[in-house]
């Protein structure tokens, strides 16, 4: 034999033991294959940090219907505009032309 490989026998017999390689499966296992592994982990992270964003979105969509609303009840200009600009409504004596 070579007598690296038999340094090599060696040195595995005295440092790599059952137990040793038993503990390294057995955390190999828990990160990578079981329930609450490394993989689900950065998953589930990034799912949390979309579902953050979706909310801060809403949050925002939120606040500008709120201040719409109050405006739409307190000033009847604003209410003007908004119904001119969306439901393209006009005056009596007013031609209106939609452009695209």
């Amino acid at each position: 034999m070579d007598s690296r490989l038999i340094k090599f026998a060696r040195w595995s017999r005295r440092y790599i033991r059952l137990s040793f390689l038993l503990m390294v499966g057995i955390l190999t296992y828990i990160m990578f294959f079981g329930d609450n592994s490394i993989i689900d982990y950065y998953r589930y992270q990034q799912e949390a940090d979309r579902l953050r964003a979706q909310i801060i979105e809403c949050n925002d969509s939120i606040t500008y219907y709120e201040n719409l609303n109050r405006l739409l009840r307190t000033d009847p200009e604003t209410m003007e505009r908004i119904v001119r600009e969306q439901y393209h409504m006009q005056r009596q004596n007013e031609d209106i032309y939609i452009v695209e």
